[in-house]
């Protein structure tokens, strides 16, 4: 049985991760971004333990964890919370920008350098949910993209630094997938949302698994995932 901290697991590809992970009888600690949210999850996962942390502030993600119990090892980090602002680059003013920056790669920077002991203890895999985005960048998604870029080069550079100590690191890209953030986006894009034309969570979760589970002697650096339909 596996020890995994999961962020992003009250909804979407988070949940459907969470939902397979315990069903297998795995050992869940769920990141929440206060105390209400740290209920609500325990109340969806029974048996799961939570770290409260928001990833709004990552400067205080230390300061947070050291007033917490934490696990002793972990076989899997994964960065699955997110957020998004869509707006053109002439319009998006810098705290849209810091939101999004801090949300999507200062965070995951930060809780990964915090959990590296136990990642290293039980080699485990820090894998990433990037975005299509986080390999192209559109029209309105400046923000976003450059912070799944720079997402991508967090994941390129620790996979380097520490392969010597057994951690894998694995990026998912993602196309769009059927999730309360794809329904925001649409909203802001002003167009009409179903969720039946794109990618249904549960597939996203099972390429995860996939690398995950794969034997030791290989890894899955890169996994991009586009809707079948």
């Amino acid at each position: 049985m596996g020890t995994h901290l999961i962020t992003g697991a009250g909804s979407g590809i988070g949940a459907a991760v969470a939902r397979r992970l315990a069903d297998r009888g795995e050992e869940l600690w769920l990141l929440a971004r206060d105390a209400g949210r740290a209920k609500e999850l325990a109340g969806q996962f029974p048996g799961a333990r939570t770290v409260v942390g928001d990833l709004a502030t990552p400067e205080k993600l230390d300061w947070a964890f050291g007033k917490q119990s934490l696990p002793d090892r972990l076989d899997s980090l994964m960065h699955i919370a997110g957020v998004v602002e869509l707006g053109s680059i002439g319009d998006l003013g810098p705290k849209a920008w810091q939101r999004t920056i801090a949300a999507n790669l200062l965070a995951p920077a930060e809780l990964t350098r915090q959990f590296l002991p136990q990642l290293r203890t039980a080699k485990g895999h820090v894998i990433f949910v990037n975005s299509g985005a986080g390999l192209n960048a559109g029209p309105q998604w400046g923000a976003y993209a450059a912070s799944k870029h720079g997402l991508k080069a967090l994941a390129d550079s620790l996979r380097a630094e520490e392969h010597g100590n057994g951690v894998r690191v694995t990026s998912v890209y993602p196309g769009r997938t059927a999730t309360p953030m794809q329904e925001s986006v649409f909203r802001q894009e002003g167009r009409e949302y179903d969720a039946s034309q794109w990618i249904d969570p549960e597939s996203v979760a099972t390429t995860m698994l996939t690398a995950l589970d794969l034997p030791r002697d290989a890894e899955i650096n890169d996994l991009t995932v586009r809707p079948g339909r």
